[in-house]
C-alpha cells in the first residue's frame, strides 16, 4: 500500500537509505543518517512536498519524494524528484506504482517539470526513469567524488503540458 510518510517511519526510511550511502554510487552523501537526521529531513520535505511511502505488513519496502528543484521565485514549479527502494524490493512493480503516485500528486500541486539527478553508472534507475517518460537533458562529467574515484552525473526531465 501507498501512503503518506510519517516522523515514525524516519527509521526504516534511514535503513533503506543507508544502504544506498555505505554500498553504492547512487547518493553522493558519505555518512549514513540516524534516525534523527532522516526524522529532520522527512518532517522538512514532508509539510510541503509530496512523500509517500510503500508499506506492506508493517514494513517499508520503498519511499519518494519530491521538493522545489531551486530556491528561486522562477523555479516554483519544477521539482526534484527521489524514490529508494529496499535492496531486496527491486524488481516487484514497487518502484512504478511509487514514481506514478509521485507524478500523479505532482500534477495536482501544478508542478510543470520533475527532475531526476542520477549518476550516470546507475544504469537501472536510468533506464527506469526513461520507462517512465523522462528524458536526459544534461550530463555532468565528473561532479560527483566518492569510493575514491570521480562520477559522472545526469539530469532527467518529464515535463507537464
Amino acid at each position: 500500500m501507498i501512503r503518506q510518510v510519517k516522523a515514525e517511519d524516519a527509521a526504516q526510511i534511514a535503513s533503506i537509505y543507508n544502504h544506498y550511502i555505505n554500498e553504492t554510487t547512487v547518493t553522493f552523501e558519505n555518512e549514513a543518517l540516524s534516525y534523527r537526521e532522516m526524522k529532520d529531513r522527512i518532517n522538512a520535505i514532508s509539510t510541503s512536498c509530496p512523500y509517500f511511502v510503500y508499506e506492506e505488513n508493517g514494513t517499508i519496502l520503498g519511499y519518494c519524494y519530491a521538493h522545489p528543484w531551486k530556491e528561486r521565485a522562477a523555479y516554483a514549479k519544477t521539482y526534484e524528484i527521489s524514490i529508494y527502494l529496499d535492496k531486496n524490493a527491486t524488481g516487484k512493480n514497487i518502484g512504478t506504482k511509487l514514481i506514478q503516485k509521485l507524478i500523479e500528486e505532482c500534477k495536482k500541486i501544478n508542478c510543470h517539470a520533475l527532475i531526476a539527478c542520477i549518476t550516470a553508472e546507475n544504469e537501472g534507475s536510468i533506464r527506469f526513469h526513461l520507462r517512465h517518460g523522462f528524458k536526459q537533458v544534461s550530463s555532468f562529467k565528473e561532479v560527483g567524488y566518492k569510493f575514491n574515484r570521480y562520477l559522472d552525473v545526469n539530469d532527467y526531465e518529464l515535463l507537464f503540458h
